[in-house]
């Protein structure tokens, strides 16, 4: 399958140089964010990719639309691949206000407040990426889904830090990392 790191946000437009949270909610793409997304749709436009799973979290939402619009490929939402609840940006937004942003998706399986309550521990979202690893790998046509997630998602499933809007290819049949580090 194919990782996609999420296009620059205005979260990491304003904590990448210094480091601080700068309280914005669901983070939307910049401007320079949503260029990135239709440059990863060029990009992936001679991938094999049938099928299409993103975070619920806005900027995975507005980095899935330009792809899934060249590829032709429906966008599935699955919360099990959202980033790690530690900041502003990992308060979500309610299913009922995504199906109205987004009517072309469906949101039937995720619930109305689909993220986590309180910080998430790393070891939770380990856990999570395990059981998306597990999932992935019973299916026969994974080496042809596109995942549109998140820095410490991806992290976890792979071992490897993105940057935003890099893809690269994961093999769910490969073992899991044994040593992650989590920044600050």
């Amino acid at each position: 399958m194919i990782l996609l790191r999420h296009g620059q946000s205005e979260f990491n437009l304003h904590f990448g140089p210094t480091r601080r949270d700068p309280g914005i909610i669901d983070a939307p793409l910049t401007d320079f964010g949503h260029a990135q997304a239709a440059d990863a749709a060029k990009q992936l436009a001679d991938q094999r990719i049938t099928r299409i799973i993103t975070s619920p979290y806005t900027r995975a939402l507005q980095t899935a639309a330009p792809v899934a619009k060249a590829l032709g490929v429906k966008v599935l939402i699955n919360p099990i691949v959202r980033e790690r609840y530690a900041f502003a940006c990992d308060v979500g937004t309610p299913r009922t206000e995504l199906e109205q942003a987004w009517p072309e998706h469906d949101f039937s399986t995720i619930e109305e407040i689909w993220w986590a309550a309180i910080e998430e521990p790393a070891d939770s979202v380990i856990g999570r990426a395990a059981l998306f690893r597990a999932e992935m790998a019973a299916l026969p046509d994974w080496s042809d889904t596109l995942v549109i997630s998140h820095w410490g998602f991806i992290l976890s499933l792979t071992g490897k830090s993105v940057t935003n809007c890099q893809w690269l290819r994961c093999d769910p049949r490969d073992p899991a990392p044994e040593q992650l580090t989590w920044r600050a």
